[in-house]
């Protein structure tokens, strides 16, 4: 695809609207499963980032798994919830006969399934910090001299005009 075809950045988050819409699909999900366990043969894979600054599970799973792991809710989970205000998960699973509680960011997610209907859901995990509170933010040294404004530039919008055909 050359330069002329290629379609401009978007000035708008288009792609994190959707993800977060798409998050809301799996937070309603896990909101049903908590409420009144998982209907039929429905199972949930869970795909998140582990490196997440908001994901907590213990040493030895984070270890195992430094970036990404997957879990699956389906016969054996418990103390499943969902915290709307916080915007994450927790779960309580067993690996290898031992319990172990999992608190996931949906800002974490990178994966949703369930298989029992061919249903999934990809994402781009939103790995950055929330911005920290103004209140936490420094006060502007007010005895620096403010940096020199760069000059505009002007642009010419011929270089981009289409030129007509030549026979």
């Amino acid at each position: 695809m050359s330069d002329e075809q290629r379609p401009a950045p978007s000035l708008i988050p288009y792609d994190r609207w959707t993800d977060d819409a798409l998050r809301e699909v799996v937070a309603r999900a896990l909101e049903l499963a908590a409420r009144e366990g998982l209907p039929g043969e429905h199972h949930y894979y869970l795909t998140f980032r582990t490196d997440h600054p908001g994901a907590k599970l213990p040493g030895h799973l984070r270890a195992r798994y430094p970036q990404e792991m997957t879990i699956v809710l389906q016969h054996q989970f418990e103390a499943l919830t969902v915290d709307r205000a916080a915007d994450l998960f927790s779960v309580r699973l067993h690996f290898g006969g031992v319990p172990a509680t999992l608190v996931v960011p949906f800002a974490s997610l990178t994966g949703f399934a369930d298989p029992s209907v061919r249903y999934g859901l990809r994402f781009q995990p939103v790995m950055a910090p929330p911005a920290p509170a103004v209140e936490d933010q420094p006060a502007p040294a007010e005895d620096k001299p403010a940096a020199p404004e760069a000059p505009a530039q002007v642009v010419s919008l011929d270089a981009f005009r289409r030129r007509p055909a030549r026979d």
